[in-house]
């Protein structure tokens, strides 16, 4: 056992690991993205309508800032994203803690939208950046890790700050961001390759946003992301209301999604350790199909343990499905276009924020929660089938690299193969 953990984390840079310290560092402090809509609700008295509006607010400010951070990133290098994203963070998270009026509330909370999803792009590429090709699903998988324990504590901790004092938690999340924004600081190098020489000079073609949109191959496996994810966001806000029509409690609720992130801090390391070496093309079906099937297991559930049954199907998608599709994106990505490749690719996420909780209700008022948990089963029928037919033929690992062997504090540049066609 031993052994295997350490085979697990072997070989890493150590850029990578102050990336990953960050990265847990950041999810520690998880207060507003966790109790928004309670603080609203119940310490300021607005109305659920209020609270619907203000986080599809704070969503909309991460659809932007998917795009714009990762223009950034590749424009200005990861490390200047990073540290603008955080410390943006810190001081909107610290506005929305000292603002009462509904209109400063709106937009405090597009603010931190924007600013706490504007570091994705930026740590995504730099991965890509420091990470060797054959271990980057590792090395995602394991900050994927890190990033669901940070926020299993962070959760819990939250609730006792909660019952103290609000502002507390508000400001102990922005002490806990400026924190990492200053460890980043003093511990990442810049890692964005050296700008390509221009294209009629012989060297690789401008690549813009626009290049990134008329990629076809790439924008179909985005939408299919976005499918994946708009299945598990259902987790959010329909199974809540679905638990709570079946006669269970928000406490009976809580204890079958710690189901979720238990499973991912115990098994995210050893099951990437099995599937590291495997297609990911047969990975994105396979987790496509057990996330639609097992959101449509739930159909058939009606007690606390036939919920945590199906969370547990699910997550086991998650598992493998996160850190896959976060190396396939890189496979797409030419060198010096990792960051809008990334931002844009991380608008399946958020973008699911926001589409998730309106569809959901809706069809669960319109037609029961049956037919929402056999939509999902559908969905994700379909999505597995488009990943069957859009990655055939990926691009093999590190095709699109200029690859950087550091040595001695200087970097070796060996030319990469030419990349293919999507």
């Amino acid at each position: 056992m031993g052994r295997a953990a350490r085979d697990s984390v072997a070989g890493l840079p150590r850029a990578f690991w102050w990336l990953w310290v960050s990265t847990l560092v950041n999810r520690l402090g998880s207060f507003v993205s966790t109790f928004l809509a309670i603080y609203l609700t119940l310490e300021r008295g607005y109305s659920a309508f209020f609270a619907g509006l203000v986080a599809a607010l704070h969503g909309l400010g991460g659809v932007i800032a998917s795009v714009g951070a990762g223009v950034m990133t590749d424009r200005l290098g990861r490390r200047p994203t990073l540290m603008a994203a955080q410390v943006s963070t810190a001081a909107s998270v610290a506005l929305l803690g000292f603002v009462h009026d509904p209109m400063w509330i709106a937009g405090a909370a597009f603010l931190v939208g924007l600013a706490s999803n504007a570091s994705r792009p930026a740590v995504t590429a730099m991965m890509a950046d420091i990470v060797r090709p054959e271990d980057r699903l590792r090395a995602y998988s394991i900050n994927y890790w890190a990033i669901n324990l940070g926020f299993a504590i962070s959760s819990t901790a939250a609730g006792f700050v909660a019952e103290y004092s609000y502002l507390a938690g508000f400001l102990g999340e922005a002490a806990i961001t400026l924190a990492c924004a200053l460890l980043c600081y003093f511990t990442l190098p810049e890692s964005r390759p050296e700008p390509a020489a221009p294209s009629d000079a012989g060297g690789a073609p401008a690549v813009g946003l626009g290049t990134v949109l008329r990629d076809g191959r790439f924008m179909g496996v985005t939408g299919l992301a976005f499918l994946v994810a708009l299945i598990f966001t259902q987790s959010s806000v329909a199974l809540p209301v679905a638990m709570g029509r079946a006669g269970l409690s928000t406490h009976d609720y809580g204890m079958v999604m710690a189901v979720n992130g238990v499973m991912i801090v115990a098994l995210q390391i050893p099951v990437t350790r099995l599937i590291e070496r495997r297609d990911p093309r047969l990975l994105l079906v396979f987790s496509a199909l057990l996330a639609g099937y097992g959101f449509g297991l739930t159909a058939f559930a009606g007690s606390v343990g036939f919920f945590a049954v199906t969370i547990a199907v699910w997550t086991l998608a998650e598992i493998v499905n996160a850190p896959t599709q976060s190396g396939m994106v890189v496979r797409f990505s030419p060198l010096h276009a990792r960051g809008r490749y990334q931002g844009v690719f991380s608008l399946s996420w958020t973008l699911s924020s926001l589409v998730a909780p309106l569809t959901g209700g809706a069809v669960i008022e319109e037609f029961g929660a049956g037919a929402l948990w056999a939509g999902c089963a559908v969905i994700g029928t379909f999505a597995a089938a488009g990943y069957w037919l859009l990655t055939r033929n990926l691009p093999e690992e590190g095709a699109m690299d200029t690859v950087y062997a550091a040595g001695g504090g200087s970097r070796e540049k060996r030319s990469a193969p030419a990349p293919q066609e999507a």
